[in-house]
Formats: C-alpha cells, structure tokens, sequence
C-alpha cells in the first residue's frame, strides 16, 4: 500500500508540471499582446513596455516559466493585477462558498442518485427504472443555468420561499446559511444525479446476476438487505470512482451556478477575473483546481482497497 501511494504521489509530479505549463502559457496564448490588454485602450506605448517589464514579458520564456513555478512551489500564486492583492488571500476569502456549495452538492446527489439508481437495477425493464432512464437523460440535457434560472424563478421570485442570490456564512446561522445554498445545489447536482444513478443501475444490474446474491436470497434475506447490503457493497467501486470523476463536473458547473445565484465564490472570482483579464488570478484558480482533482482521484483509487478487499496493490 506504501509503495502504491508512494509511486502514485509520484505519477502526479509530471502531470502537474505539464498543467503548470498549460496555466503559466494562458497568458501567452490569449490573443493580443497580454501587457497591451492589461494597460488598457487609452494606454501610450511607454506603459505598455511598462506592463511588459511588470509582467517579466522581457525575459524568455523559460526564464519566466521557472521563476513563476519556483513561487508556485513557494506558495506564493502571485498577485492580483486589478484589486494589487495576492492571488492566495482571494482564493481564502471565496473557499468558503465554493467549499460549501460542493459539499452539499455532492451529498444531495449522492443521497438522491445511489438509491434511485439501486432501486432502477432492482427492477430493471420496470416503470422505476424507465422513470429513472428519464430522470438521468434530463439531467445531461438540461444546462445547468437553465435549471437555476427556473429554481430561482419559482421558489424566490413566484412562491418567495428562499432567497434570489447571495450567501450567508455559516458562522451566521445555519438555517440561513442552508437556504442561500439549496437552490443553486439542487441546480448544480442535476448533471451528477443523473450521472452517478446511471453508473449504480448499470453496476448494480452485473452485481444482481451473481451467484452470492441467488444464495442471499435463498437463506430468506429481504430485498432491501440484499440490495443494499450485499449488493450495493460489490458495486460500490465504480460507483465511488464516477463521484470522483464526477468532481471535474461540480469544479465546472460551480462557475456558472455562483454566477447565476450571485455567491461570491471561487467561480465568481473566476467569471471577474476572466472579464478583467486578471490573469494571475486565472493562472493560480486554475492551478488549485488542477491539484485537487489530482488529489481526488488519489483517494479515489486508495479507497477500493477498503471497498473490495480483492483490490490489491
């Protein structure tokens, strides 16, 4: 297992390297020269070469790659070109939101699609798993901006249930704490429910046709322990690894539900950022991001050890 984590720790040096050197070339890559972008329209030539040498434009660029990664290493992502703060202090100040926002998110989806997806391979060919079928192909089809406009539409602006936009830290309470939060959830687990039911009905359908679960029927079991405790336990290890998959869904779809719901988190940082051509807030958001799915699927893969003892490394 030590060797394992060991040699997987290390499998992610090369990847992150090569996403460093993707985020670092976003500056370069973007149309335009990215110090005349920065300076502005109204900008005269003596401030554009001003910009260039600010930004280290004058030096090559590996001289400029190795210089920033030697910071990223430091912990230091940079500083912000529009509010002249570091890129580290405005990434602390929208973790929060973000953090809570995918939190919950993951946890009504798992809540709502591991059971609908159990009960849809339990009866397949049934109304349930029909029903679940359509459930799951709306959730793909259906943009998640949609979903949040028509959430807020209803609940906020047609019923006046919760609240339109905004969050409220959990410090101030939780009851409104959690209804600043559970309509853009609800938005954003749309896509997931239907892709983490669709991956536990087809799981869940091998898992039934084994010969262990005839003989757990057979010793008089109930239906609801042989799916849920002998059955869904098998199939926990794809199940577990499309949750993982699944976070790169949440990291995209949280940009356009902060916008959409006005939360100031990381994907709102991101959309201002963006707009504002802040490209060292672009650069270490993107790098963050990077590093934590890698560090997702690391748990990921750590976990079917515990899930299916026939996993070994």
């Amino acid at each position: 297992m030590l060797t394992f984590v060991l040699r997987r720790l290390l499998t992610t040096i090369p990847v992150m390297i090569f996403v460093a050197l993707f985020v670092f070339s976003l500056l370069y890559l973007a149309p335009g020269d990215p110090a005349a972008l920065i300076a502005g329209d109204q900008a005269t030539p003596e401030q554009i070469e001003a910009m260039r040498r600010s930004l280290g434009l004058d030096q090559p660029f590996l001289v400029r790659f190795w210089n920033w990664s030697w910071q990223v290493v430091q912990g230091d992502l940079g500083t912000s070109i529009f509010s002249n703060l570091p890129v580290t202090t405005l990434i602390a100040q929208r973790l929060e939101p973000t953090l809570s926002l995918m939190l919950l998110t993951v946890a009504l989806s798992v809540l709502i699609a591991v059971p609908m997806g159990v009960l849809a391979g339990a009866r397949q060919g049934g109304w349930i798993d029909r029903a679940v079928m359509a459930m799951a192909v709306m959730g793909f089809s259906v943009p998640v901006f949609v979903i949040g406009y028509l959430l807020a539409y209803v609940f906020s602006v047609r019923l006046n249930l919760l609240p339109v936009q905004g969050y409220t830290p959990l410090a101030e309470g939780f009851r409104p704490f959690l209804a600043n939060l559970i309509l853009p959830a609800v938005a954003l687990s749309g896509v997931y429910i239907a892709l983490i039911a669709r991956i536990t009905r087809t799981a869940m359908i091998d898992v039934l046709s084994q010969d262990y679960i005839r003989t757990a029927r057979a010793k008089g079991l109930g239906t609801m322990q042989v799916l849920f405790l002998h059955a869904l336990k098998n199939a926990a290890v794809p199940i577990v690894t499309v949750i993982g998959v699944g976070i790169a869904l949440l990291i995209g779809g949280a940009v356009v539900t902060e916008t959409v719901f006005a939360i100031p988190g990381i994907g709102r940082l991101v959309v201002d950022a963006i707009l504002r051509r802040d490209y060292p807030v672009i650069q270490g958001v993107i790098l963050m991001f990077s590093l934590t799915y890698v560090l997702i699927n690391l748990l990921i893969d750590l976990s079917y050890t515990i899930l299916d003892p026939r996993v070994r490394y």
